[in-house]
């Protein structure tokens, strides 16, 4: 089981003595000629007097646009410490300790518009880019690191040690430009309802939460990883007795793309509560 997440727009600023950034030391060195043009444009496009427009960043956001001149240098932190955004917050990667954080390193793997593929204990700075963002130089993001990033999360979608083949993604659009799982392995994309007195919506904050919810319970939970779809929605329905999730319904197979596991929540006060409660054994 290969859990795929995307990062998230929140991140916690490592301390001052973290250790600098150092590509050659993150997951897969093969990307390390990758990431590095990428932070080589994302600086010098930071830098410039349109840095904003260009990286679609809003007014309050240029402090942190600013920072990205200094990333090839900054101090660092664990990926799992460092996003901290709602799934993120959900999941509690930076939280996991034994044979679960054991799991989240050889299972997650979080697509990334500056890294292009991390584990939670790939060590990183805080940055702001998005994979919807075009760079000077590059051109859009997602599309151009999709060729660049296939042959390794390809690998690792079909290691047997992680699973053998089965695809849990939980990404956004933005970011599934950037990579599809292989036609061998069992894709399943997570998609997340609220109920609200029998009617059905689609939700988006709180689905990251509802997303992050699922990612824990996947690498705390007892037994061995799912290892298609339908042990997939069978380990889901554990989140039914904590009330987070109301229903669990898995999508018919498909010919191409992605089968649906959809979560059903409640309204988000209720389902924030209940998420809360202790994990199931």
């Amino acid at each position: 089981m290969l859990l795929v997440l995307p990062p998230s727009e929140g991140k916690r600023r490592p301390a001052a003595s973290g250790a600098p950034l150092d590509l050659d030391a993150l997951h897969a060195p093969v990307l390390t000629p990758d990431r590095a043009a990428v932070l080589e444009a994302l600086v010098a496009t930071s830098a410039r007097p349109d840095a904003l427009a260009l990286l679609g960043a809003g007014a309050s956001l240029a402090d942190e646009v600013a920072a990205n001149t200094g990333l090839a240098t900054a101090p660092t932190a664990p990926a799992r410490r460092v996003y901290s955004g709602v799934l993120y917050a959900a999941a509690g990667l930076d939280g996991l300790t034994g044979a679960a954080r054991t799991r989240a390193g050889a299972q997650v793997r979080t697509v990334s518009a500056l890294f292009g593929a991390l584990t939670p204990e790939d060590r990183v700075p805080a940055y702001r880019l998005s994979m919807g963002t075009g760079l000077p130089g590059l051109g859009a993001l997602g599309p151009w690191w999709r060729p660049r990033l296939s042959p390794v999360l390809d690998a690792a979608a079909l290691d047997p040690g992680a699973g053998a083949g089965l695809v849990v993604d939980a990404r956004s659009a933005a970011y599934l430009a950037a990579w599809h799982p292989p036609a061998a392995a069992t894709w399943v994309a997570v998609r997340v309802e609220q109920d609200v007195d029998g009617t059905r919506s689609v939700v988006s904050h709180h689905a990251k939460h509802a997303r992050g919810v699922l990612v824990r319970h996947l690498l705390v939970r007892r037994g061995r990883a799912p290892q298609d779809a339908d042990e997939l929605a069978h380990a889901a329905t554990g989140l039914v007795a904590t009330g987070a999730v109301l229903a669990v319904e898995l999508g018919p197979p498909v010919r191409r793309g992605a089968r649906t596991l959809t979560l059903v929540v409640p309204p988000v006060g209720a389902a924030t509560r209940a998420a809360a409660l202790p994990d199931p054994a």
